[in-house]
């Protein structure tokens, strides 16, 4: 049986790091990618092999591997604990990424732009947390802020404070978004008792609450689509 060979002995095309600087990033496999993170795999796996098993182990979902701990990856053969802080590390940086604004104010038309908006914000937090979204007169994003962490009773979310983030930033309105870690999006008797708060309490000042918009993985719940604002 021949020896496997190692990615240096491969056809130059066939490696990830000249594929990126011959082609570009977008050619490359999520494997590919990861491998060249950790520059080498172990004395029977390549690193884009290793890497391969790995995500393979989190079902080829780049989310899931995000939510792994340094310890889990360390019993991969290959993967000590540097190599493993720097996978978290990139994947912390996706999501930082596709968190950020696009220079150009975005319109919210939907529950589900908030939910695209918010899911990579959220999607990894092991508590609840509640995010006001403020729009102009075109529904057109001017801030998002996080107006509490780990539960959103009626009394942690202060409701003056979301509004006082709404009258600083001249916003006409505003919209609610919290997640559910349990997964489950169906809203709670605090969830309804704060949106309920925060519309009568807008409209006092000519602020209208749009929707409330809940976030579980891979799923979400709008107040408004269901008409209950």
């Amino acid at each position: 049986m021949s020896e496997r060979l190692s990615i240096n002995q491969w056809a130059p095309e066939d490696r990830p790091r000249e594929k990126l600087m011959s082609q570009s990033a977008g050619v490359l496999s999520n494997a590919e990618l990861l491998a060249i993170l950790i520059g080498s795999g172990n004395a029977e796996e390549s690193a884009v092999e290793l890497m391969r098993k790995v995500l393979n182990d989190y079902h080829n979902r780049l989310g899931e591997l995000g939510k792994a701990t340094v310890e889990e990856l360390c019993k991969y053969k290959g993967i000590g604990p540097a190599k493993a802080i720097t996978i978290l590390a990139a994947s912390e940086l996706g999501r930082r990424r596709s968190e950020e604004l696009p220079q150009e104010r975005a319109c919210i038309r939907s529950a589900e732009t908030v939910y695209r908006l918010f899911y990579p914000v959220m999607c990894d937090l092991p508590v609840e947390e509640c995010w006001v979204l403020l729009l102009n007169q075109a529904t057109k994003i001017i801030d998002k802020v996080r107006i509490s962490r780990g539960g959103i009773a009626a009394t942690q979310v202060d409701v003056r404070c979301v509004l006082r983030e709404a009258l600083l930033k001249n916003a006409v309105s505003i919209i609610l978004c919290h997640n559910h870690p349990s997964g489950n999006i169906s809203p709670s008797r605090n969830d309804d008792e704060l949106t309920q708060a925060v519309s009568a309490a807008g409209k006092t000042v000519n602020i209208c609450l749009l929707d409330h918009v809940i976030i579980a993985d891979g799923a979400y719940y709008s107040y408004a689509d269901e008409g209950r604002i």
